[in-house]
């Protein structure tokens, strides 16, 4: 007894250390995290004082002296004597304030989240290698360095990064290497082309190929078209109606044989209709100064930390400031003492999938034009976190990779099995080049020269001087394609499906100092019909780009808090348009909640402010509605994935198609459905599910309390280092 009373003690401190000093699932060691000395205690001490403060930085690498100066704001202000030091300057203050972020997002873009959190994480990792991330990365890569003043700038800024790298000690790493128990590794240029090359995951990798193909198998080209038509019924567009054209068109290609596709399931990076970006220009003719504004908010996805990083950079040849992105040098989006400019997606069609004919199992070979071609291999090698490394093949045909077989089950991606990816972003790229020119053009013409270097993502760039011009290019490399080549899936064996070659830059939507004295973007279509070349058929919904353009119209004397409206304004054009429509065809019992909903929505003002119920009430009701309108006939299928019509084309069929088919609901047998049931059912619906989830109507069916706008970590599920709830109006249209 005696014996086992001495021993207990020694072995619950035998315990109690391993325990302390080892990973259990998704815990970091305890002993670590919790540390008095180098754990999670140390990020939590007061961060440093908000007061303008100034100092000479004393880093490795530096030729010069270099002075900072943080404003009130904690924006670091860079004044160096010469290029080399300033992007030395701008990698490590960026990698300062924001080392962790940098380096999780080229992990996810390099496919290398494996080696932080195990093998939960090759999903991600398989998916981004195959679709070809790296592999764009390495093209870009190339790219930058034919242009020697972009491969010295991201030395010097990799060179900056590593500089903090190598002052930290385990003590202050930031909080999440803590928390995932690994520590950051060297920074490489080649870092810098998978974040930029990661912008082309983001903002243009979105395809609904498949599903159309599924619609166009299921329901005939008649109807594919009849429902998803290649031009919105409302737009206003990014270039005006009437601009002038300065180029004679080159010839377009002849369109591919008609062929549909193999349907099978996929999930890929859908578009989504509620994000979106917004930039506009005016003349000084409209503005109290008499000198051109430009006004930008390329949000992008909200997260914590944020995309962006602001920094103004001062050195022989360039005073600018502006936007980052952490994990690349330059301005993205800002200004100079000469000219402004900024930038919102463009959303283009420039992905394609072709299916693929293999002559064996092998995979050596492919047909393509009447004979077998060679196909290559890339091998991928995976590092997983407690696991044995991972060996993967990918093949290529000439027109990209084949990023699953037809023998495999796709993760959860739902990209076709057996197709071939043709990408933009595989394409060799100079869009470092690009920004180095922006932020330190003088005019009109510096900025046009400055984006004949750019490719990928396409972005709408808008452009104003000091000279009195706005300007804006819908600028990127654009596949040479005909009509609604892409839609659909591509037969992989028919030449005349492939791309061609490229629309001329120069050819490129655009448009300076027009008569209207504004110039605007908000993902909208790029063009009218007019245009000559197709750029794609799916852009984002009108509203946003249409309730811009007709307050700018109106407004003169404008003024930087006028702009600041504008920025935050709230109106519903949506709602304008479709609120009396449903409203005349609403029936519902009389008093009760649908009455008190119904009187709400008759008070309301249109505004998707903070506290509006009637925001609420219309938006739910209007979700609910398109899907009792398309849910029966587009239904959610795994097998064979589909689309459901647009807002734009379901108000068309409330405007001018009472009768249509599309108002029965084909699931309810011996009974036809028809508008006025349809629009009053999910009404009805609507107010169910709003009183389950709320309760009463009060003050928490306020906007912001049913929209929950939030700005979530990095990290999935770290709820503590996000913000939720955002009291804040607006919305997807808005």
């Amino acid at each position: 007894m005696k014996y086992i009373k001495s021993i207990f003690p020694l072995a619950v401190a035998i315990i109690w250390t391993y325990a302390l000093h080892n990973s259990w699932g998704t815990l970091p060691p305890l002993g670590k995290l919790m540390s008095p000395f180098h754990g999670f205690w140390v990020n939590a001490e007061a961060p440093e004082s908000s007061e303008l403060t100034e100092e000479n930085l004393q880093i490795p690498g530096l030729e010069k002296t270099v002075t900072v100066v943080y404003d009130e704001m904690g924006v670091p202000h860079v004044f160096a004597e010469n290029d080399h030091d300033l992007y030395v300057a701008q990698g490590y203050l960026t990698a300062k304030d924001r080392l962790w972020q940098m380096e999780f997002q080229t992990h996810f873009a390099g496919g290398r989240i494996s080696e932080i959190v195990g093998e939960k994480g090759m999903v991600s990792d398989q998916f981004q290698r195959r679709m070809g991330a790296v592999y764009g990365a390495e093209k870009s890569f190339e790219g930058m360095k034919e242009d020697p003043k972009a491969t010295e700038t991201l030395q010097a800024y990799s060179d900056g990064v590593n500089a903090y790298i190598e002052s930290l000690t385990e003590r202050n790493y930031p909080l999440e290497y803590k928390l995932l128990n690994y520590a950051p590794e060297k920074w490489t240029p080649i870092k810098s082309a998978l974040f930029l090359k990661n912008m082309s995951f983001v903002l243009a990798s979105g395809t609904d190929d498949l599903k159309m193909t599924n619609i166009l198998r299921k329901y005939g080209k008649a109807v594919a078209e009849d429902l998803f038509p290649n031009y919105p019924f409302v737009e206003s567009p990014i270039i005006p109606v009437g601009t002038p054209r300065d180029f004679k068109p080159v010839p377009i290609p002849e369109s591919p044989t008609d062929f549909i596709g193999l349907g099978s399931a996929m999930k890929t990076r859908e578009k989504d209709p509620n994000i979106g970006s917004n930039n506009w220009a005016v003349s000084g003719n409209k503005t109290v100064s008499g000198l051109p504004m430009l006004a930008n908010d390329p949000h992008l996805t909200l997260s914590l930390p944020s995309i962006w990083y602001q920094m103004q950079l001062v050195a022989p040849g360039v005073n600018v400031y502006g936007s980052t992105m952490p994990g690349t040098p330059n301005v993205i989006v800002g200004f100079n003492k000469n000219v402004a400019w900024g930038v919102t997606n463009v959303g283009s069609d420039i992905l394609d999938w072709y299916q693929v004919k293999f002559k064996d199992a092998s995979k050596a070979e492919y047909w393509h034009d009447g004979k077998w071609k060679k196909t290559t291999m890339r091998i991928e090698k995976f590092n997983i976190k407690g696991k044995e490394s991972f060996v993967d093949t990918i093949f290529f045909t000439h027109h990209g990779p084949v990023v699953y077989l037809s023998h495999e089950k796709p993760f959860k991606s739902n990209i076709p099995v057996g197709h071939a990816l043709r990408w933009i972003a595989h394409e060799k790229s100079q869009e470092l080049t690009t920004f180095y020119k922006l932020n330190r053009a003088a005019n009109y013409a510096d900025y046009t020269q400055a984006l004949t270097y750019y490719s990928a993502p396409a972005q709408n760039f808008i452009f104003a001087s000091n000279q009195g011009d706005i300007a804006l290019w819908v600028n990127g490399k654009f596949p040479l394609k005909s009509y609604t080549q892409g839609k659909y899936l591509l037969d992989g064996t028919d030449p005349k499906a492939d791309w061609t070659g490229f629309i001329p830059q120069s050819h490129n939507p655009h448009a300076k100092n027009p008569v209207r004295g504004f110039l605007s973007s908000a993902n909208q279509s790029s063009v009218d019909p007019s245009y000559p070349y197709y750029m794609g058929w799916q852009y984002a919904p009108s509203e946003r780009g249409r309730r811009i353009n007709e307050r700018l119209e109106a407004m003169s004397k404008i003024t930087m808090d006028s702009l600041r409206g504008l920025q935050n304004d709230n109106f519903n054009i949506r709602a304008r348009t479709l609120l009396p429509l449903l409203m005349a065809k609403l029936k519902f019992p009389a008093g009760g909640v649908y009455a008190q909903a119904a009187n709400e929505l008759k008070r309301w003002n249109l505004q998707n402010a903070t506290n509006s119920q009637g925001a609420t009430i219309f938006e739910n009701w209007v979700s609910l509605l398109h899907d009792a309108i398309w849910s029966d006939e587009f239904a959610a299928d795994e097998n064979a994935p589909m689309n459901s019509p647009s807002m734009d084309r379901t108000i068309k069929m409330m405007q001018d198609e009472p009768n249509a088919i599309w108002w029965d609901n084909v699931k309810t047998q011996n009974k036809k459905e028809n508008m006025e049931e349809i629009i009053s059912a999910s009404f009805k619906a609507s107010i169910d599910t709003l009183v389950k989830k709320h309760g009463p109507i009060g003050s928490e069916w306020a906007w912001y309390k049913h929209k929950q706008t939030g700005v979530r970590h990095l990290i999935p599920g770290m709820d503590a280092l996000s913000r939720l709830n955002i009291p804040m109006g607006g919305g997807g249209t808005i």
